[in-house]
C-alpha cells in the first residue's frame, strides 16, 4: 500500500509505503525492520532513500519524501509515449539490478510505486516493504537473508512485473484487466495458462522492436523470460540508442569495430600474413584467392577501398568495390600485406566456448557462399556472388564477435521448446524478433550499419539484406536483385539444413520451391548442390571445381561498380 500524507513536524508531503498485510508475529516485524533498513542503505539514483523505516502499532512502514507523481497518477486514456516508458523501465531496471546485486528485492513493483521526478529520473520506493511469501521465509536462516535461490526468485519476479508495468503505461490497459501485478502473474505460467501479448490496435502506436522485449518480458514460456534486470535494461536502451540514430544500429558496436575490427584473423591466419609478406609480386586472382580464405581480411579490404577518402580519389563515381581482386589492384601487395597484418589474431578476447561458436557460425557462412556460387545465372562473377553472399551475414558475423552472450540469448530464444503433456512442440521465435527482444535491434540493421560506415551505398545495402520470408520470390528487374536473390536462397537453404535431420529435407524442397521461377532449379539439383557446398571445406575460397573463374565472363556487381 502507499499513502499520501503530510508531516506536521516538517511540514512536507511524504509517501508512506506499507505491506499488505501486518507481520504475524514479533519475530516477524524484526526480520522485516532488518530487510527494510537493509534496503533503505542502498544509494542509486533510481531507488527512492527512504527518510524513516518503523513501525506503528505492529504496522511497519518505509517513508519518502514526495519527490514528483507516480506513474499511476501521470497514466492517461492514451497511454505514455513509447521512448519514455522504455526510458522509464530502463532507469527502473538499473536501479533493481542494483539491489538484487546487493541481495535485495522488491516484491510488489506497482505503478504506484514507481515516482516521476522533476528533471525525467525516475525512482523505484518500496524495496523490501512487501512481506517474502511463505517460501522465501521458510528458506532463510536465522540471520533472516533468503537463500539464493530465493533471492533468485524474488529477482525475476521484479522484472516480470516491470514487464506488466509496461505493457500498462503503453496499452493504457492493465494486462489481462488485472492491474496488480501480483495477482496478474498468478494467472502466467507456470500457475496459470493465460497469454499476455500487446494489443496491435491501441491509442498510441508501438514500434515492432519494442513490442517485441515487452512481448518476450511477459512470455508465456518462463525460459524465454528476461531472468535479470540488467538483460531487460541492455535491450531497452539498445532500443532507445537505435531509435535516437534513426534506424542505424547503436554506437558501441561501431565503436568496437573501429577498435578491434569486425572480426579476428580466421585460424591460420598468422601464416597467411607471413606468406603474403613474403611473396615479391602475384596474380591478382591468387592473391585474391589467399585473401578470401579469411573472412575478416576480405571484410578490412572491402572497408578499406570503400571509405570516402579512397573512393574520391581513385574510384570517384564508379560506385562501391564489392571484389576482393579491385581492392588488391587498388591498394597494391603492400596495401595488401599491411591489412593481414593488421588483424586481430584468433579469436580476439573470446573464450573458448564463445570461438567455437563464432568459428561454427563462419562456416555456416562460407557453405552458403560456395552454395550461391554454384546456383548463380550464367555471367555472374563468382566471386561478386561469393561477397555479397557474405554481406548478407555481416550482422550475424559481427554480433556472433562482438555481442557473443547476446548471440546465445537469440538462439535460445528461437529454439522451440518441447509442448506438455503430449502436446505438439511451442515453436521459438523468428531471428528478428529474437534479436529486437535481447539486443533492441535487428540483426540486419547491426550488419548494414557498419557497410553504410565502410562505404556501402543505398543499393549495395538492400542487395546485402535477405529477402523476407513472407516475401514471395517472383522475378529480378535488375543485377543487384538477382544478387540479392541468388544470395537469399542460398543462404536460406544453409538454414535449412540447421533443422533436425527428418524436418531438413522437407524444409529445403521448401526453399526449391520458393526460388524455383527465378533460380530455375529442381528440389533434387538444390539438395545435389548443397551437399557440394557442405563438403567442399578445403575448397579455395570462391574457386569452383573448375577453376578460377572465367576471365572473359562479365563481372557483375552493383549497378555503377567497378568490378
Amino acid at each position: 500500500m502507499a499513502w499520501l500524507v503530510f508531516d506536521s513536524a516538517s511540514q512536507q508531503e511524504r509517501v508512506l509505503v506499507l505491506p499488505r498485510s501486518q507481520p504475524s508475529d514479533a519475530a516477524g516485524l524484526e526480520r522485516w525492520l532488518q530487510a527494510a533498513r537493509k534496503a533503505a542503505r542502498l544509494d542509486h539514483p533510481a531507488l527512492a532513500r527512504a527518510i524513516e523505516v518503523d513501525a506503528h502499532e505492529r504496522w511497519p512502514y518505509a517513508a519518502y519524501a514526495r519527490a514528483g507523481t507516480t506513474l499511476a497518477e501521470r497514466l492517461t486514456r492514451e497511454g505514455e509515449p513509447a521512448a519514455d516508458v522504455a526510458r522509464w523501465m530502463t532507469q527502473a531496471l538499473e536501479g533493481l539490478a542494483f539491489a538484487h546485486e546487493a541481495g535485495v528485492a522488491h516484491r510488489d513493483l506497482q505503478l504506484h510505486l514507481l515516482c516521476l521526478g522533476d528533471t525525467g529520473q525516475l525512482q523505484v520506493m518500496g524495496l523490501e516493504v512487501a512481506m517474502a511469501d511463505a517460501a522465501e521465509a521458510a528458506s532463510q536462516g536465522a540471520g533472516g537473508n533468503p537463500s539464493l535461490q530465493a533471492q533468485g526468485h524474488a529477482a525475476g519476479r521484479d522484472v516480470l512485473a516491470l514487464g506488466l508495468l509496461a505493457h500498462h503505461l503503453l496499452a493504457a490497459e492493465p494486462a489481462l484487466g488485472e492491474p496488480d501485478t501480483g495477482r496478474c502473474m498468478e494467472r502466467l505460467p507456470p500457475l496459470g495458462r493465460d497469454l499476455i501479448r500487446l494489443p496491435w490496435v491501441i491509442p498510441r502506436p508501438v514500434p515492432e522492436a519494442l513490442r517485441a522485449i515487452v512481448n518476450r518480458a511477459t512470455d508465456r514460456q518462463e525460459r524465454h523470460r528476461y531472468h535479470s534486470a540488467r538483460t531487460l535494461a541492455r535491450a531497452l536502451q539498445g532500443w532507445l540508442d537505435n531509435a535516437a540514430q534513426g534506424g542505424d544500429a547503436h554506437d558501441v558496436l561501431l565503436d568496437r569495430v573501429r577498435q578491434v575490427g569486425a572480426l579476428p584473423a580466421s585460424p591460420g591466419g598468422a601464416v597467411r600474413a607471413a606468406r603474403l609478406a613474403s611473396l615479391e609480386r602475384g596474380h591478382t586472382s591468387e592473391l585474391a584467392d589467399l585473401a578470401l580464405k579469411d573472412l575478416a581480411l576480405a571484410f578490412e579490404l572491402l572497408r578499406q577501398v570503400n571509405t570516402a577518402q579512397v573512393r574520391g580519389s581513385q574510384v570517384a563515381g564508379n560506385g562501391p568495390v564489392l571484389t576482393v581482386r579491385r581492392a588488391i589492384a587498388m591498394i597494391g601487395l603492400d596495401g595488401l600485406r599491411h591489412a593481414a597484418q593488421g588483424l586481430r589474431p584468433w579469436p580476439g578476447p573470446l573464450g573458448e566456448a564463445a570461438a567455437a561458436e563464432l568459428s561454427a557460425c563462419i562456416l555456416r557462412v562460407r557453405r552458403a557462399a560456395r552454395l550461391a556460387q554454384a546456383l548463380r545465372p550464367a555471367g555472374y562473377d563468382a566471386e561478386v556472388v561469393y561477397l555479397v553472399t557474405l554481406m548478407q551475414n555481416l550482422g550475424r558475423l559481427l554480433v556472433q564477435y562482438h555481442f557473443p552472450e547476446e548471440a546465445q540469448q537469440i538462439r535460445r530464444l528461437m529454439q522451440p521448446a518441447p509442448g506438455r503433456d503430449g502436446a505438439p512442440d511451442e515453436p521459438g521465435m523468428n531471428e528478428d524478433v529474437a534479436a529486437f527482444a535481447v539486443l533492441g535491434v535487428d540483426i540486419e540493421s547491426m550488419g548494414a550499419a557498419v557497410a553504410r560506415h565502410w562505404g556501402m551505398d543505398d543499393a549495395v545495402l538492400h542487395m546485402i539484406r535477405r529477402i523476407p520470408l513472407q516475401t514471395p520470390v517472383r522475378h529480378c528487374d535488375s543485377d543487384d536483385d538477382t544478387l540479392r536473390t541468388v544470395a537469399s536462397g542460398a543462404n536460406e537453404a544453409i538454414d535449412a539444413m540447421s533443422w533436425p535431420a527428418r524436418q531438413a529435407a522437407a524444409a529445403l524442397d521448401k526453399v526449391a520451391q520458393r526460388y524455383a521461377r527465378v533460380l530455375h532449379m529442381t528440389p533434387r539439383e538444390l539438395h545435389e548442390a548443397v551437399q557440394r557446398a557442405m563438403q567442399g571445406e578445403g575448397d579455395p575460397a570462391w574457386i569452383e571445381e573448375g577453376g578460377a573463374p572465367d576471365a572473359a565472363a562479365p563481372a557483375v556487381e552493383s549497378s555503377g561498380s567497378a568490378a
